[in-house]
């Protein structure tokens, strides 16, 4: 489903974020992607969602080249994406349902179906009866659970999360590895970045180690 070959990222300025990194993921599995803040893990996250893309070599995720993807592809390319990164991009003047809502009407869906959709992934995520609410009200842990049934609306074949436990209580973050789980195991392949090196043993998953930028 995904393969990295020999791919650096440099940053203007000359910050190599990542240096021949050459990685393959199979459909199905659950990855977690680990080491300490600036080894490269967001990088790499944002490559595989073509957010940005390689300095040198290539990066393939379900047949297509990220690097000679064409700008007019993109939308479509990311209809089997789901993605959960740090800053949550939420929309504080929207209710919890239309923030759920919105990829759904990017992508042309409304109506019955729309709202079935929506209120199947506020329900996976623990987010039953909060549908009017603004997200501003709610909790931090429920923020990052808004942010996933965001992320799994458009039923994606893919899912990338950037350090989606981190500032979460112990609580909180079992909960939400455990819809990860979940997911993977109704077939989501899971890319989830963390520095929690602990992880990848405790719900099964394969961890891959970045240190500097390079894969170890």
């Amino acid at each position: 489903m995904i393969e990295l070959n020999d791919v650096t990222k440099r940053y203007p300025g000359g910050h190599e974020a990542l240096s021949h990194v050459s990685l393959g993921i199979a459909k199905g599995e659950m990855v977690f992607v680990n080491g300490r803040s600036g080894a490269g893990k967001s990088t790499l996250l944002k490559l595989i969602a073509a957010t940005e893309r390689p300095t040198s070599g290539s990066v393939v995720v379900f047949g297509q080249n990220i690097g000679r993807m064409r700008r007019s592809g993109l939308p479509y390319f990311r209809r089997n994406l789901g993605l959960v990164f740090q800053d949550h991009k939420l929309l504080y003047d929207r209710s919890v349902f239309d923030n759920v809502l919105l990829p759904l009407q990017i992508q042309g869906l409304t109506g019955h179906e729309a709202g079935k959709r929506v209120r199947a992934a506020l329900d996976k995520a623990g987010l039953t009866g909060k549908e009017r609410a603004r997200p501003i009200t709610l909790s931090g842990g429920e923020q990052q659970r808004l942010c996933i049934a965001r992320a799994i609306v458009g039923r994606p074949q893919l899912l990338l999360a950037d350090e989606p436990t981190a500032n979460l209580d112990e609580a909180y973050a079992s909960e939400i590895m455990d819809m990860f789980r979940a997911l993977n195991q109704v077939g989501v392949t899971l890319i989830i970045s963390t520095h929690d090196q602990s992880q990848a043993q405790r719900y099964g998953g394969r961890a891959i180690h970045l240190a500097e930028g390079k894969l170890l």
